[in-house]
């Protein structure tokens, strides 16, 4: 399956705020492939999807997870060896909860031989609210996001935004009133089990290329299963 691309390129710029020597041209690569997510090395590449299909099985695991545990928090450090007995024995109140351990420890193992890391950050969070509501940028080389269930994180191409909006230049405005983009319909989003490679501020050379994104709101009485993974230093 081929990998599909959309290509960002520099528009005239419309705010005096702009600062053209921090706005980089970005692509985003997605595929069903997984071997999509190895384009995250080329420098042009700031988010690698893999558009991942769940199983029904893994779905329903991942809604009765966050129904019978709604504050679920797990955070660990762990190696692709150990990823899945740790998984198990966190959730071990939760019954039949080696579907999703499988699952995650797959991404772990991936994440791990993509970048040659020994052991990974991992986050394992039931949330019924959004974690980070605004557009913002890791300072981090790369993060791995994945929603197993509810909605799902948004993000925006490097061409349809103003970059000095972000953070304190918002001025406390909301992300659709700040002037950080130019409409609504510039807000992409990930679907249910996507595999995404969010690169960050931290990946060398890429300062003022680092990925915008942010948590999605959420319903009432929706919960959100989301899992990412982190570079250990």
């Amino acid at each position: 399956m081929m990998t599909t691309a959309t290509e960002t390129t520099n528009k005239p710029v419309t705010s005096i705020n702009r600062q053209p020597e921090m706005h980089k041209s970005r692509l985003a690569v997605s595929s069903d492939n997984p071997n999509v997510l190895t384009d995250i090395y080329r420098e042009e590449v700031n988010i690698a999807i893999w558009q991942q299909e769940l199983s029904h099985d893994v779905v329903s695991c991942a809604q009765r997870l966050v129904t019978e545990i709604p504050h679920l928090k797990a955070v660990m450090t762990v190696t692709p060896q150990e990823s899945y007995q740790h998984l198990t024995e966190h959730l071990s109140l939760f019954e039949n909860n080696h579907l999703i351990c499988h699952q995650i420890s797959l991404l772990v193992d991936m994440f791990c031989t993509l970048f040659e890391l020994k052991r990974v950050g991992l986050r394992l969070t039931a949330l019924d609210r959004a974690m980070c509501p605004k557009f913002h940028v890791d300072r981090v080389p790369s993060r791995l996001v994945c929603t197993f269930t509810g909605n799902t994180t948004q993000w925006l191409e490097n061409n349809v935004i103003d970059r000095s909006k972000l953070g304190i230049g918002s001025q406390g405005l909301a992300d659709e009133e700040s002037g950080l983009l130019q409409s609504i319909e510039d807000i992409n989003q990930l679907s249910v089990g996507d595999v995404a490679l969010l690169k960050g501020e931290g990946w060398i050379d890429n300062e003022g290329g680092g990925l915008v994104h942010r948590s999605p709101s959420l319903t009432k009485d929706e919960k959100r299963l989301l899992l990412t993974l982190d570079f250990i230093n």
